[in-house]
């Protein structure tokens, strides 16, 4: 029997530190172990990380992409991490054909390497890098209803085996993460109260397809949206993720990294 496609949205953490086992990664780094075990194993993966926006979509179709460290104030270690997955230049000339044919600029990229919202969380899922991976840009105006029609464009590819991952944070509200001191606890209900709006319309029964689109569309109208995304590129990956689907997500991880409840969504079937 063919293998279909799988999409999955996941958190990626902060730059490298799930990598470097930092300890408020642990539940992340655990689930990124263990989440291949609930899908096939993907002949080719593509990527929509949080870190490369673009004025139209661009993608990576260079065969041996290099990997960008974009952090800083990290171990010299972080700046050494190799993670040598190769490109597909087939297939992201496949993507392209599909989003153009969407009425979707889109235009290849031979240069682009891999940022750590690619490397990091693969080097973790992945540790082989065997698999040939291909990194699509997010939209630099970050419209919600433009990258539910990205991945409404891919949704041919899940004929294949093939894994589309989202790959940015559920809340990414930097002051908050980085502060020094315990988070307040205006910080933490204000958290949950978001996370538990996107959980129940990724994954309840509530909603319909239709109306589940709509809510994600807008979802600055969410309970303390503009709190856990002050700048929404982190959340964004999970609309391209919605558009390949259309329908309700499985929820696979709801835990805490650095101190926030974050979750990921898995399609499959």
């Amino acid at each position: 029997m063919k293998k279909k496609g799988t999409v999955l949205f996941i958190p990626h953490g902060g730059g490298p530190l799930p990598i470097l086992g930092d300890p408020r990664h642990q539940e992340l780094i655990k689930f990124l172990e263990k989440i291949k075990t609930k899908i096939n194993k993907p002949s080719s993966i593509i990527i929509v990380s949080a870190h490369w926006e673009e004025e139209e979509v661009k993608i990576t179709s260079g065969e041996k992409p290099s990997l960008i460290y974009d952090y800083s104030g990290f171990p010299e270690e972080t700046y050494k991490i190799i993670y040598p997955a190769a490109g597909n230049p087939e297939l992201a000339n496949k993507i392209k054909i599909l989003l153009n044919a969407q009425n979707i600029n889109s235009k290849l990229d031979t240069e682009r390497g891999f940022d750590h919202g690619v490397f990091i969380p693969l080097k973790i899922m992945y540790p082989d890098a065997s698999i040939p991976c291909v990194q699509i840009s997010l939209l630099n105006n970050l419209d919600p209803k433009k990258h539910i029609e990205i991945g409404k464009a891919l949704t041919s590819l899940m004929d294949e085996n093939i894994l589309i991952l989202g790959s940015g944070m559920s809340f990414h509200n930097l002051k908050s993460l980085l502060s020094s001191s315990e988070s307040t606890e205006s910080d933490n209900v204000k958290n949950k109260e978001f996370d538990d709006w996107l959980v129940d319309v990724c994954t309840g029964d509530k909603l319909n397809n239709i109306e589940r689109e709509k809510k994600l569309s807008e979802w600055t109208k969410a309970p303390s949206a503009r709190f856990c995304h002050p700048r929404e590129e982190h959340l964004i990956p999970l609309h391209v993720c919605y558009g390949v689907k259309c329908k309700k997500a499985d929820l696979v991880f709801n835990g805490n990294i650095i101190d926030k409840k974050a979750s990921a969504f898995l399609w499959q079937n």
